[in-house]
């Protein structure tokens, strides 16, 4: 999709979560329902399979979101997906995240943990990678199984790897 398209979606998410006055819990939910699509290799098959029904494909979504989002997230993730553009929700929801912090004055940095961050940690480490990427961020914190121990941070273009894995690597370079 062109990015005129994945902005004007991205806008337009961004106005409904303003009307509704809940842009924060709706950039959350979208974001945790586009993580989890992007790292569930059969529910993205499923959700792009143009075979399927559009009422399938909104159920499969409703299922996934249902109680434990707005109704609004569920409708808008259901939207994308009807509209057969799910391939794109990643972009889609990655850009009206960024357009969500810009408007608070943020950017947004993407960290990647194997645990649960309390509220304080966050704001620790929000703190952190503000200092050392010389900007406001918030966080978006993703659970992720793969990251032994530490965190990965992406800011933009700016990656600061602080994992177990990386320091190891660091360690036998320097052996």
């Amino acid at each position: 999709m062109s990015t005129e398209r994945v902005d004007a979606y991205a806008e337009a998410i961004l106005g409904i979560a303003r009307a509704e006055g809940h842009v924060e819990e709706i950039e959350d939910e979208l974001f945790r329902f586009a993580r989890a699509v992007e790292g569930n290799d059969a529910l993205r098959a499923a959700l792009i399979d143009r075979s399927l029904p559009a009422e399938r494909r909104f159920a499969v979504v409703s299922e996934l979101m249902g109680a434990k989002a707005l109704e609004t997230s569920t409708a808008l993730a259901a939207a994308i997906v009807a509209a057969g553009r799910a391939s794109d929700l990643s972009a889609i929801v990655d850009r009206f995240v960024e357009l969500a912090a810009a408007g608070r004055e943020r950017e947004v940095a993407e960290v990647r943990t194997a645990i649960e961050l309390d509220a304080g940690e966050q704001a620790r480490l929000a703190e952190a990678i503000g200092r050392a990427v010389g900007k406001n961020v918030e966080l978006k914190v993703i659970i992720d199984p793969k990251v032994l121990g530490g965190i990965v941070a992406r800011v933009g273009d700016t990656v600061i790897d602080g994992t177990v894995r990386h320091r190891l690597e660091q360690l036998k370079e320097q052996i």
